[in-house]
């Protein structure tokens, strides 16, 4: 979805801003473009709060949901580079429209529907009112009272939600939502389907169980969603940026971060893309943006933070930022 994108792409320009200055545009050109995307995603939708139509669903999303939540995401990283009041007025907008809440209410153990809780906690770090917080940090409070670890069934979830509770770990000194971030994240990877969904010889993850092996893709390989591996990388930064160090589950994260993005890096294809498939490039075959632009993140996030070796990583960096811009922003800022 268009929202999806914005904000993806959001966060790579937000991580570039950085570095690679000789090779990448300057910080100025880097916010221009920015400012580019999301004025059209803001013009296009004036009333945060509306639903989403989608048509090969022919139904409607509500707006709190992750589909718009991602792009919240991507809009505070803005934010946080390019303190426009507007921004951050429009963000609020959104939050007080849903009343700070989350679809199916304080109950809700789906990360799909607990996403939103990553801008409303990033929202009170800026201007703490309780009203921020109050329901995001029910949910996970009653998920919590309960011994049930396997709701990240698919690996999109880890992104939508895992954030939300190292923020929570953080804002409230409470390593108890560090330890239960684990359980759900060690229960996916290693029990999920049977064995996990990550696959530690080849530093991937299936999407969820109906894709774990035996499952194939045409050529014969495993299957292995560009975006979805995407959401992987892009949890794992997001919960590296906030949690201590001194967590006893800090260098499993790590470790697996570096993982992944070494066994990302020789799958990036001749144009600066990945493809949807990261094991067949003819299965649904083609430039894919958001993955590309997580793993730009992924990549870019490690090299500004002596994580992963600049000299290896910053040409993939370089040469996918380039055709992201080139390909996908047009002229109006609509991508």
């Amino acid at each position: 979805m268009r929202s999806k994108s914005a904000q993806l792409l959001f966060i790579i320009l937000l991580i570039s801003v950085c570095s690679f200055a000789q090779k990448l545009p300057s910080k100025k050109i880097i916010i221009k473009t920015m400012e580019l995307a999301n004025d059209y995603f803001m013009q296009k939708w004036p009333d945060p709060n509306k639903e989403i139509f989608v048509p090969s669903k022919n139904r409607t999303w509500p707006s709190h949901i992750w589909t718009r939540a991602v792009y919240f995401e991507g809009l505070m990283a803005l934010y946080s580079v390019d303190k426009q009041k507007p921004l951050y007025d429009y963000a609020v907008d959104w939050s007080t429209k849903h009343n700070w809440g989350l679809r199916d209410g304080i109950k809700t153990r789906n990360g799909d529907n607990q996403c939103c809780g990553q801008t409303y906690l990033d929202l009170y770090l800026i201007n703490k009112q309780d009203e921020r917080v109050k329901d995001i940090k029910a949910s996970i409070d009653l998920m919590m009272k309960t011994d049930k670890i396997d709701d990240w069934s698919w690996v999109d979830a880890i992104q939508m939600a895992m954030p939300v509770f190292t923020r929570l770990g953080v804002i409230y000194n409470d390593t108890s939502y560090f330890n239960r971030m684990y359980k759900m994240y060690a229960f996916t990877k290693y029990k999920h389907g049977g064995n996990g969904l990550f696959n530690p010889k080849e530093g991937l993850w299936w999407r969820d169980k109906d894709f774990v092996a035996p499952y194939k893709e045409p050529n014969g390989g495993n299957c292995y969603w560009s975006r979805g591996n995407g959401w992987v990388v892009a949890a794992l930064v997001r919960v590296l940026q906030m949690l201590p160090k001194t967590d006893s589950h800090y260098q499993e994260y790590l470790n697996d971060y570096q993982t992944m993005c070494k066994a990302l890096l020789p799958l990036q294809r001749t144009d600066g893309f990945w493809n949807v498939s990261l094991m067949d490039s003819t299965n649904f075959g083609g430039k894919e943006l958001t993955g590309t632009s997580l793993f730009v993140y992924g990549f870019a996030f490690g090299i500004n933070n002596g994580l992963l070796d600049k000299k290896i990583y910053k040409p993939a960096v370089a040469k996918a930022w380039n055709a992201m811009v080139k390909d996908c922003v047009h002229p109006n800022g609509f991508l």
